[in-house]
């Protein structure tokens, strides 16, 4: 039953109580330089404070061996992080509620140069009504926000009256196995909550993602004879114009799909690294490459692989040097499928009511061409996986930063939500 007018505005008013501490908190995780293979640091922070709120907590390793066996699991390389996953649970006095899981990852990617940056990456800066940091945006913020509803449902003398699991998870900006993790260990509610930064809308639809690299091998000589060798890495950019032409196979193929269809280039493959040869008088005899491409939802990692895989050898074959000498492919992060959240859940509606209680508006949703998380919830767990948050700048850029009045909102929405749908008791 949807909640009455007066606790949603004891609700609404606890969390702005509580919002000063929500915004101190995410700047302590911001300030962990979480980047892959470096959680270990925010996880025992993160642990810390669930465990000082007197959560049931667990924490545990990836299981390598486990995740092997899943179709939906990343491919592990000696990047792989290894970082602890962190569940809390709250349990009930009585269960009559549905349960719930809030989800946030904590790993970021790299900063890059620090001069770019107008603060310092990981000194979280307030200017306005932004908060700067690498990863703050996606998504520290949302990860202090999962923490603080419970928190202000508490300030009012309440608490779910449901299972909810707190899960603080690596890896998602990698290969997902983070989040995968939790599903193989046996964590599963009726409806799952991530606070992306999605401004202030719901995920309708998300791509998948896969990453590969594509090593390729030269001839080295001296310059002055480079006729009689062969450059790696002119080989490497011409296999990229063979991987160009199949991203746009790809794009042509959005007709009748229909979050995807009205996009421009919903399928975009990224040449993120190039590395190669030893030296400028040298003609170089390796190149590699490191890719990330999307996928449609419904199309399977394997078959988008076995795609990339055949295109490159066909390239090779009718290529002068690289018949010889063909292209090794390496699958070696995400391989992950996309995701599409039908409509007319009752999660969903009781989200949009909680944000419409806030903000006044009807809540839209959107697909967006990135990975989620919430793709493990949706595929595996076959649960509404609700991904929704704040409003952001330049995520995955210089001066990434998250709109203050709006985590304020998202996390006013988010503690209606839980209070509506998990239920309330005493505390």
């Amino acid at each position: 039953m949807p909640l009455d007018d007066a606790l949603r505005a004891r609700i609404v008013a606890s969390v702005d109580e509580g919002f000063d501490a929500q915004i101190a908190f995410a700047q302590d995780l911001i300030r962990f330089p979480s980047t892959r293979g470096n959680e270990a640091g925010v996880q025992d922070f993160v642990q810390a404070a669930l465990e000082a709120r007197g959560y049931a907590v667990e924490r545990f390793a990836m299981d390598r061996a486990a995740l092997a066996k899943h179709p939906g699991a990343g491919r592990w390389d000696e990047g792989h992080s290894e970082a602890p996953i962190v569940v809390a649970t709250h349990r009930p006095r009585r269960e009559t509620g549905r349960s719930l899981i809030l989800q946030s990852h904590v790993d970021v990617v790299p900063a890059g140069p620090a001069r770019m940056w107008t603060h310092p990456p990981f000194d979280p800066v307030i200017e306005g009504d932004w908060l700067y940091g690498r990863g703050g945006a996606d998504m520290k913020v949302g990860a202090a926000a999962n923490i603080f509803v419970l928190d202000a449902l508490r300030r009012v003398g309440l608490q779910p009256a449901a299972r909810v699991h707190v899960q603080s998870v690596v890896e998602e900006e990698s290969t997902g196995d983070g989040a995968l993790m939790t599903h193989l260990k046996g964590y599963k509610a009726d409806a799952v909550l991530i606070p992306e930064p999605e401004e202030e809308m719901l995920v309708r639809a998300n791509v998948g993602v896969i990453w590969f690299k594509v090593e390729v091998a030269g001839k080295p000589v001296h310059v002055r004879e480079m006729g009689a060798g062969a450059n790696a890495i002119d080989a490497a950019y011409r296999v990229i114009g063979a991987l160009r032409g199949l991203e746009a196979e790809w794009n042509a193929r959005k007709a009748g799909r229909p979050h995807f269809e009205n996009e421009a280039h919903p399928i975009n493959l990224n040449i993120g690294r190039i590395e190669g040869g030893d030296w400028a008088s040298s003609v170089p005899c390796r190149c590699r490459l490191d890719c990330r491409v999307s996928i449609y939802p419904g199309v399977r990692a394997q078959d988008a692989a076995a795609e990339i895989e055949a295109r490159v050898a066909a390239f090779a074959a009718r290529d002068p040097y690289l018949a010889a000498n063909p292209p090794a492919v390496i699958f070696n992060g995400f391989f992950a499928e996309g995701y599409v959240l039908e409509p007319g859940s009752e999660a969903e509606a009781t989200l949009a009511r909680a944000h419409e209680s806030v903000t006044g508006e009807k809540l839209k949703s959107f697909m967006t061409a990135g990975y989620l998380d919430a793709r493990v919830h949706a595929l595996y767990d076959r649960v509404p996986a609700l991904c929704y948050g704040h409003r952001s700048e330049n995520i995955h850029g210089f001066d990434e930063r998250a709109s203050i009045a709006s985590i304020r909102r998202v996390t006013k929405a988010m503690a209606l939500f839980v209070a509506d749908w998990c239920g309330v008791e005493s505390a």
